[in-house]
């Protein structure tokens, strides 16, 4: 009998793996994408949105979603319309869900029903006041002259006529226009005033590019608005990172500057619950934008201001309140997850970690009685949890890529240890393909991570896939290297100014320890990344003394001095670099630093991508790379997309990027 049960149990076995499927580039576009949106005043419901795309069509849209929080029931979707809904936010009466669609403001009752247009104005975002009696949104407003206002009879002209910085951001080109913060009177679903502008000025609100509703907040008793802005312009603009949180008084119409003489990146502001503090995202060193994110409140009645975190030697980002407006919680990078945490005004002293495990905690959203949070890792996308207000195991809510993943095989991922040249600790993930045998031999990944302060994370890419390069046979390595964050703020700092030294030695203390293991092919090793990921595949590919039999590079920077006089935060530029080029005491970094000095040392094939607008590493550094190599007779391929920025975001693209990125390893590594 034992004998029948053990030939049954092996069939079993062998008929579930023979089921299982590889992840593939087809499968992760087909995947919802799931950001959480907010949360009902009682607290009980969360309303989410999922992005789904269409590969033939390459365009994604968005739909709305609902789900109770307590995990009873079923997620429910609430939008169906043509094209996308989002930025969907209760009704501070709870009794209907507002939502952006095509530029307009919609609202619709709880279920879904009924969904009406409220707006006949392009918003960007927007927000209720506490009392529902006001909206305020943000909308573009044209500031600057243009080439055709300049030169009205010349209608077909294509020029733009550029006498300052910023004249480009990431992937835009400026357009005299700027985001501004207007305010309407508001009821039973209809605007009910001429909306007033509260800024009236040239500056941003939320900040270009990628900010968000998150940088602008209403006082609870809707008298003040609070909004992050940096009021600077052209070379100032370029080379600083002050922003502040101006507080707007609607009665008044005064605006007050919060945070001068505060000089570095101040964000994200939130109201405590009884309105007398302000809690807000803020870092000391102007330019550094990869400075410590502490966590400052502001006393209304002392008219003072301190810090939270002053005893912690990690990030501390996007402030939310709990309902005793004495705890506050946020976001925090911790030994390469992000976590959450919570902190006690009156106990400052006493840091408090809400989740746990081997996950990025994301998005979150705090309610009466629990979080609700967006959470991801390497082998999951993002999905929605609960957790208790203090903390305790994580409870899924929705499940939206459960039946696409049933049968796909994931890879193990394991934490290791690594010593380096320095004799530090080093924390690396291992990421071996889906139904690994110690008896084989695999080639091997070497994943250099950008940023150059950007944590290899538990996070889940569409594009750096761990699981994606792993189904496709490869062991992947990807070390937290010198001047990534969540290991404390000095190994954040150490890469300033050294990236050509310790950083690439962790790197290559990654490979040349894990290449020791038996099932490590160590004739076949590769090493790929992105921004500054691809800077370090350019300088290993100068370096490596023949460890690696391919790379590749995207979007990397090959020359440090065109690259400084092209790119556009050049705050980010002079810290990192230390200065410009053209110094009378140079620093070291220049002199040594720059992969396009050691192309006398190319021999390894390398595939090279680069994105058209991609204007923070602009296109030049890749064409460089690749005519360098192609001068120098070393197999390369460039695949160039026009239209891709430092991303790669269509859907079809999207799998053109990961068949080619395979094609190349399989060339040369298999």
């Amino acid at each position: 009998m034992k004998k029948h049960f053990f030939y049954l149990l092996t069939f079993l076995l062998s008929i579930s793996l023979f089921s299982q499927k590889n992840l593939t580039p087809e499968a992760l576009w087909q995947l919802g994408r799931v950001g959480l949106n907010d949360l009902s005043p009682d607290g009980k419901t969360a309303v989410y949105s999922v992005r789904h795309y269409d590969l033939e069509a390459n365009s994604g849209s968005s739909d709305l979603f609902a789900v109770a929080t307590d995990g009873s029931g079923s997620p429910r979707q609430l939008t169906n319309l043509p094209g996308s809904e989002g930025d969907a936010q209760f009704r501070p009466d709870g009794k209907k869900i507002g939502f952006l669609h095509k530029g307009q403001l919609w609202e619709m009752n709880l279920d879904g029903s009924n969904a009406t247009q409220v707006s006949n104005l392009k918003m960007n975002g927007y927000h209720y006041s506490p009392d529902g009696k006001k909206i305020l949104f943000i909308a573009d407003v044209k500031y600057d002259q243009t080439t055709l206002d300049k030169h009205p009879d010349l209608k077909k002209a294509d020029a733009k006529i550029i006498d300052g910085l910023m004249y480009r951001h990431w992937t835009e080109w400026e357009d005299g226009q700027y985001s501004n913060i207007f305010v309407a009177d508001y009821s039973d679903g209809h605007l009910r005033s001429e909306p007033k502008n509260i800024m009236g000025e040239p500056y941003d609100s939320p900040l270009k590019p990628f900010g968000g509703m998150e940088q602008i907040a209403w006082s609870k008793d809707g008298r003040y608005i609070a909004y992050t802005c940096k009021k600077l312009r052209g070379l100032k603009y370029a080379v600083s990172t002050n922003s502040d949180i101006y507080l707007y008084d609607l009665l008044t119409g005064k605006t007050d500057n919060l945070t001068k003489g505060m000089m570095g990146y101040d964000l994200n502001p939130a109201f405590s619950p009884d309105g007398r503090y302000l809690a807000w995202e803020s870092q000391e060193e102007d330019g550094y934008e990869s400075d410590r994110h502490r966590i400052f409140v502001y006393d209304f009645v002392t008219k003072k201001k301190e810090e939270l975190t002053a005893g912690l030697d990690q990030n501390a980002s996007n402030p939310q309140w709990g309902s005793n407006s004495n705890r506050i919680y946020f976001n925090s990078p911790v030994n390469a997850t992000y976590q959450l945490f919570y902190i006690d005004r009156d106990r400052a002293e006493e840091v408090v970690q809400v989740s746990s495990g081997t996950y990025n905690y994301g998005s979150f959203a705090v309610g009466k009685n629990g979080i609700t949070v967006s959470r991801c890792s390497m082998s999951e996308p993002h999905e929605l949890f609960s957790l208790s207000l203090n903390g305790g195991p994580a409870r899924q809510l929705t499940f939206t890529n459960k039946d696409q993943l049933a049968n796909i095989g994931m890879g193990k991922v394991e934490k290791r240890m690594i010593k380096t040249t320095d004799d530090k600790d080093m924390l690396t993930w291992v990421i071996y393909p889906p139904g690994f045998d110690p008896e084989k031999k695999y080639p091997t990944l070497l994943y250099c991570q950008g940023g150059p302060q950007s944590t290899v994370s538990q996070f889940w890419s569409y594009r750096w896939n761990f699981q994606m390069m792993a189904a496709n046979g490869y062991v992947i390595v990807a070390p937290n290297r010198r001047g990534l964050p969540s290991f404390g703020q000095k190994w954040n700092d150490e890469i300033a100014g050294d990236w050509g030294g310790q950083a690439m030695k962790d790197l290559l203390s990654a490979i040349d320890e894990v290449a020791k293991e038996p099932y490590v092919d160590k004739d076949n090793l590769g090493a790929v990344g992105a921004s500054f990921g691809g800077y370090s595949v350019y300088w290993l590919a100068g370096h490596h003394e023949g460890r690696f039999k391919a790379f590749i590079s995207h979007d990397g920077l090959f020359n440090l001095e065109s690259w400084y006089l092209t790119t556009e935060e050049m705050f980010f530029a002079n810290h990192d670099l230390e200065g410009p080029y053209w110094q009378k005491d140079l620093p070291e970094t220049w002199r040594l630093d720059s992969p396009h000095r050691y192309v006398q040392n190319w021999d390894t094939p390398i595939l090279v991508v680069q994105g058209g607008i991609d204007f923070r590493v602009p296109p030049q550094e890749g064409l460089q790379a690749f005519q360098a190599a192609q001068l120098r007779g070393v197999p390369s391929k460039l695949l160039y997309f026009p239209e891709e920025g430092h991303w790669v975001m269509s859907p079809q693209n999207g799998v053109l990027w990961q068949r080619e990125f395979f094609g190349w390893l399989d060339r040369w590594l298999k």
